[in-house]
């Protein structure tokens, strides 16, 4: 269930033709780089008074039950601001509709739909767009059992390296965010630094699968000395192989 903060649609919204109609929302996450649903404008920018935090479980598309993924929500800071994506949605209340459903869809996680004010960045001042949708989701692990709540980063980086789920790996999650905020010109320290982490955690991994147990002497020398032992193969005569027929 989805309940709003704020007021939407836009108090003329139901006196403005098919044509005029236009819904705005606002990415912030993977919508940044994989919107999924049909929009007539993107427009890069930002919001303010929110800040992006990994404190949402995600069960369904980079996790699972039993091993949730981490993905961003956005936590109320009022020095913050929150740079991503505005997409525009034009011609009507079925454009509209379907976008929605599509977006409530992928989004269950989050039980918010705030309206906010966007920004673009020749005219950090004044808003762009009012009335921009952007899903959120209720701070509080008793109300929503979505919300993981804040961790220390290294817990945060081990839970994004290991999570999988039906749509792929949660730290790939990560990784496209990070190079969206890059390509967009606006990287975010708190995304590179869990990022990194990552990386660490994922490359100690690595460093523990791949590094031989070093054999103690003797145990080397039993081996070299039965490495001059012959096998049954060297012994024996060549046998034919069986060859399997079906019937």
């Amino acid at each position: 269930m989805f309940f709003f903060s704020g007021i939407y649609p836009p108090p003329n919204h139901f006196h403005l033709t098919a044509e005029e109609m236009v819904m705005w929302v606002f990415g912030y996450g993977s919508l940044v780089w994989n919107p999924g649903f049909h929009y007539d404008e993107k427009v890069l920018g930002f919001i303010k008074g929110y800040k992006r935090v990994f404190d949402l479980a995600c069960i369904d598309h980079r996790g699972t039950p039993e091993h949730p993924a981490r993905t961003c929500t956005l936590e109320k800071d009022e020095e913050a601001i929150c740079w991503g994506a505005a997409f525009c949605v034009r011609g009507g209340p079925e454009k509209e509709r379907l976008a929605m459903e599509y977006l409530e869809r992928r989004e269950c996680e989050y039980d918010l739909k705030t309206c906010v004010d966007f920004y673009k960045e020749d005219d950090p001042l004044k808003p762009s767009v009012t009335g921009v949708i952007v899903f959120t989701s209720t701070p509080d692990k008793v109300s929503n059992k979505y919300y993981l709540g804040p961790a220390p980063l290294e817990d945060m980086a081990r839970q994004i390296a290991t999570a999988n789920g039906p749509c792929g790996n949660n730290r790939d999650y990560l990784f496209l965010l990070e190079k969206a905020m890059h390509d967009i010109g606006h990287e975010e320290d708190y995304v590179i630094e869990l990022a990194n982490e990552v990386r660490k955690v994922l490359a100690e991994s690595s460093m523990k699968k791949v590094t031989p147990v070093k054999e103690p002497r003797a145990s080397r020398v039993v081996n070299k000395a039965k490495s001059n032992v012959p096998t049954a193969h060297q012994i024996l005569p060549h046998q034919p192989e069986a060859v399997a027929t079906t019937i």
